[in-house]
């Protein structure tokens, strides 16, 4: 390996650790906001299992990134360089901000600005775009409508028990769904990095004819992941759980399972969606279950627009960083 590959597979690691830090948030906000675990132990527990998520995921999701976004046999340093650049930026940006936007689609936007920049529409597959762009709308719904039906379910089977009873049983219940949302997280974001990282060492001839993601790039990735929510993203906390509606254990529970459930699905399909808009739409679900005021529309209106710009701002970016190190 030379220095620059070396220097630019850190700093995909260093986009990973960021990934973590910005979307720890998503990972923790329901478990902190409705106290079942202090800020503290909620990290330990969320970076726990995104570690722990190359055990029960394949890397179908860092394959889709690493040849289904952009065509590979155009892929150099100074694109991947520029992709890194961008995301890391945007990620930055955002968090300052307190925006849990999406680190995946700032990784996207990446890769078709700088792919626009040096070979033009035809170095895109427009197959991978369309199916990640559909799912910027198709997973915070799904993340909406799971979140609310689980609600109406448990709501219901509830119904006849008392509040404290329930309280203390989701309490507990909370500890299960969390955990299987941090695993969701660790199984789909962090293949982001891995298909990175996987493209970068295939263009340097290091991967041989056939591309496939090395273990080793596996480990380093889940670690990157998993210590950046373990030092988190306290801003975005205070977004996610508590300014987007308010939340009980129950309502915890609901919108953790729902989002899980829909991460665990992108990730077999391969389909590298944003646990941000699916946890935001989960929320919103079990929120608007108790009356479509308890959400507070004019914040998730704010999170929407930060979405939406995602792709086109780090695709300028990362255009940007390009042209200017080739010129």
């Amino acid at each position: 390996m030379t220095i620059s590959l070396i220097l630019l597979i850190l700093l995909a690691l260093v986009f990973d650790f960021l990934n973590g830090f910005h979307d720890s948030a998503n990972s923790i906000a329901t478990v902190v906001s409705t106290r079942v675990l202090s800020p503290r132990y909620a990290v330990m527990w969320a970076a726990f299992f995104n570690f722990i998520a190359f055990l029960f995921f394949g890397t179908h999701v860092a394959n889709t990134i690493g040849k289904g976004i952009i065509d590979i046999t155009i892929v150099d340093q100074n694109i991947i360089l520029g992709v890194l650049v961008s995301a890391c930026t945007w990620n930055i940006l955002t968090w300052y901000l307190g925006l849990p936007t999406s680190s995946s689609h700032a990784l996207i936007g990446g890769m078709i600005g700088a792919a626009l920049v040096k070979a033009g529409p035809k170095s895109l597959v427009w197959a991978g775009i369309f199916k990640t762009v559909t799912f910027i709308i198709i997973a915070p719904l799904i993340g909406l409508f799971l979140g609310l039906s689980l609600g109406i379910i448990i709501y219901w089977v509830c119904r006849k028990s008392t509040p404290l009873k329930v309280d203390n049983f989701f309490r507990k219940g909370q500890l299960f769904s969390a955990s299987l949302y941090s695993l969701g997280h660790g199984g789909n974001d962090a293949q982001k990095t891995m298909g990175i990282i996987g493209v970068l060492l295939f263009s340097a001839g290091l991967l041989g004819p056939k591309f496939h993601i090395p273990f080793w790039v596996v480990i380093v990735c889940q670690a990157a992941i998993a210590l950046g929510t373990l030092f988190g993203g306290w801003r975005i906390v205070k977004t996610m759980g508590q300014k987007v509606a308010k939340l009980k254990p129950i309502d915890g529970f609901c919108a953790e399972s729902g989002a899980a459930i829909t991460l665990f699905a992108s990730s077999y399909f391969g389909i590298p969606v944003s646990t941000t808009h699916t946890i935001t739409g989960a929320i919103m679900g079990i929120g608007s279950l108790k009356r479509l005021s308890a959400v507070k529309w004019g914040v998730a209106g704010r999170i929407i627009w930060a979405w939406i710009l995602t792709i086109p701002c780090s695709a300028a970016i990362s255009a940007a960083v390009y042209y200017f190190t080739t010129k």
